[in-house]
């Protein structure tokens, strides 16, 4: 008696064993193809699953005491209703709400006539503050704020004016951040600031205080009057962030022990600013 190994013999009348792509083809078997025991086992698995899965949204009915929902329901209204979108404060009635509303969670606003008297709000501050660094966006805007002639002893930076520079230690070090506001909603007293190469997002977040230049014909009532147009702009024209501000960081997520200032700035200013021309 002889024994042959036949194992790897080509003649053998055994299909070849295909072991299918877990991520792609388990589901999916092709039917030219002959099925494999690992493609029976999956389906089997697969066929354990969804009935498991139908047991489980049974005896969710079943304790709600109503039928399966086995249809996606229908949405006869979608997004804000008309009443919303036609809702409108005038001017005063905006700044009288975003203060009041900014004001309630530790913030602070003031109103200002021009970019010249923000810019001896700022001095004062620094000076009080004895400020020794201080932050700013790189906009032409900033310019008519005069921080470097107003305060020639304070390192006043503009946010990547210098690419070796490490900008986001220089921010965290900075005792004052100065951003402008592409917006505002008076309803929810709520500042947006927009985020790119020149506006760095850590110019708003990492400084000891943060003080915001808000044009007053950038305050609007709703924060939808705020995010629409960015539905029209394209992705490719979106900010790096767009970051909504509503006062200083507040944070109770340790025994709900409420500590200001963990996150983000302690101290925060919005300048509403009447003209910036």
């Amino acid at each position: 008696m002889t024994n042959k190994d036949t194992s790897h013999t080509p003649s053998s009348s055994k299909p070849p064993v295909v072991i299918p792509n877990p991520v792609s083809s388990h589901l999916t078997s092709d039917p030219a193809q002959p099925i494999s025991p690992q493609a029976d086992w999956l389906n089997e698995l697969e066929q354990k699953s969804k009935s498991k899965q139908q047991t489980f949204m049974n005896h969710i009915a079943d304790r709600l005491q109503r039928p399966r929902i086995q249809e996606a329901p229908s949405h006869p209204f979608r997004g804000a209703p008309d009443f919303w979108h036609d809702f409108n404060w005038d001017e005063a009635e905006k700044i009288e709400k975003f203060t009041k509303h900014f004001t309630e969670v530790g913030g602070n606003v003031l109103q200002m006539k021009s970019l010249e008297e923000a810019g001896t709000f700022i001095a004062d501050q620094s000076h009080l503050l004895k400020a020794r660094y201080i932050v700013r966006q790189q906009l032409p805007e900033m310019q008519a704020l005069t921080l470097e002639q107003r305060l020639p002893n304070v390192q006043i930076s503009a946010w990547n004016s210098h690419p070796e520079e490490a900008w986001k230690a220089r921010a965290a070090e900075a005792d004052i951040g100065v951003v402008f506001a592409d917006g505002a909603a008076a309803y929810t007293g709520t500042v947006m600031v927009t985020s790119s190469e020149l506006q760095g997002r850590s110019v708003s977040l990492l400084p000891t205080v943060c003080i915001i230049l808000l044009p007053i014909d950038r305050l609007h009532t709703r924060l939808g009057e705020l995010l629409l147009p960015w539905d029209t702009k394209g992705r490719e024209h979106l900010p790096a962030g767009i970051h909504f501000i509503s006062g200083p960081s507040r944070s109770s997520d340790i025994e709900n022990e409420l500590t200001i200032g963990v996150h983000g700035p302690g101290i925060v200013y919005t300048l509403l600013i009447e003209s910036i021309d």
